[in-house]
């Protein structure tokens, strides 16, 4: 097989499984050029599960090996690579410039490119969803294989862990299309190239860097801190975004029935300040920390760089996008924003950040 071509054919199938297979038609926050919501087909989960079943079968009839992807992993992720930019410089180059030619590429020109009833952000976020739990199947496989007489139960719980991260991201399609990235962000080489090439390969750095090392025999009460702190980080970010997910839609509405939104509002605007919201600007930010945290741990390598480099990214990721959102929230909600920011001092962490 062809290794490096893998990355864009499987794109490819992934996009019409997409648009083929029956999906829930949402309409979302954000809007086009006329005013008019944008629309959505949703069905990621369901595509997710039929192409992680029909990679299992093939492994099971022995037409793939299960540990195919970690063996061929350098030649799949420089297609991916070369995939990724070619797809950048494609959706990009032909649009009409914003900033510079070098801002435009890196962050896009395009808010919110739609074709034939397909997000070209929920097709991105799709496609690296399914190809990262492939690569940590086949990653855990190989681990399994050479390690036959004495596996790692972290590699397990890793998987484990990882593979709910995945499927509940998929389960709350509806509730990301009023996060961030798709009401702020364009597509562009951060965002393709990322979905295409960082989301299915440096996300699955843990396994990368690990996967080859023997049994650490991480103690058993570290493995349940390290799924502790996975779920504690859980609940922070997924229920914070619900509950901004309830408030979009209504403003004085409580999520789940319990939290009081507290909002302030004026003109026409709301800023949400209850809740999850009350704790810090930005307390799914720490729960996605939490999260990353709770996966390296899992992994029972403490002097081992390779699983912490996944956390301490999302730590460059998000603080430089919490300056952002800051700034841009302050140009949207003004006075709003102001007493907010008096009303919750902590960016991210409540008391410290």
């Amino acid at each position: 097989m062809l290794w490096p071509l893998f990355p864009a054919f499987f794109s490819l199938a992934v996009v019409v499984l997409h648009r083929l297979l029956p999906a829930r038609e949402v309409v979302g926050y954000v809007t086009d050029s006329s005013g008019s919501k944008l629309r959505y087909r949703l069905n990621g989960l369901f595509v997710f599960a039929l192409v992680v079943g029909a990679w299992a079968a093939a492994c099971h009839f022995e037409l793939l090996a299960w540990d195919a992807f970690f063996v061929h992993r350098w030649a799949l992720a420089l297609g991916a690579c070369v995939f990724g930019l070619l797809f950048s410089a494609a959706i990009v180059l032909p649009v009409k410039p914003v900033k510079g030619v070098l801002a435009d590429f890196y962050l896009g020109r395009l808010p919110n490119p739609q074709w034939q009833r397909i997000d070209a952000k929920m097709a991105l976020y799709l496609i690296g969803a399914t190809l990262l739990e492939l690569n940590l199947l086949s990653f855990a496989a190989y681990h399994r294989a050479a390690h036959a007489d004495d596996p790692s139960p972290g590699v397990s719980l890793y998987v484990g862990l990882f593979t709910f991260f995945l499927c509940e991201y998929l389960f709350f399609e509806e509730v990301h299309l009023y996060t961030y990235d798709f009401m702020a962000e364009r597509v562009g080489f951060k965002l393709g190239w990322g979905c295409l090439v960082f989301y299915p390969y440096f996300y699955a750095v843990g396994l990368w860097t690990t996967a080859e090392l023997p049994n650490p025999h991480t103690p058993t009460p570290l493995l349940m801190l390290s799924a502790a702190m996975f779920f504690g980080g859980w609940v922070l970010s997924r229920g914070a975004n619900l509950q901004k997910y309830t408030f979009k839609r209504n403003p004085e509405a409580k999520a789940f029935g319990l939290l009081n939104p507290r909002p302030l509002s004026a003109g026409g605007r709301h800023v949400l300040t209850g809740g999850f919201w009350g704790l810090s600007r930005h307390i799914n930010y720490l729960g996605e920390l939490l999260m990353a945290s709770g996966l390296a741990l899992s992994l029972g390598y403490p002097t081992h760089l390779g699983p912490w480099l996944y956390p301490l990214y999302y730590l460059a990721l998000l603080i430089p996008r919490q300056l952002a959102d800051d700034r841009r929230c302050a140009e949207k909600y003004g006075p709003l924003w102001a007493e907010y920011v008096k009303r919750v001092p902590s960016r991210i962490i409540p008391y410290v950040y």
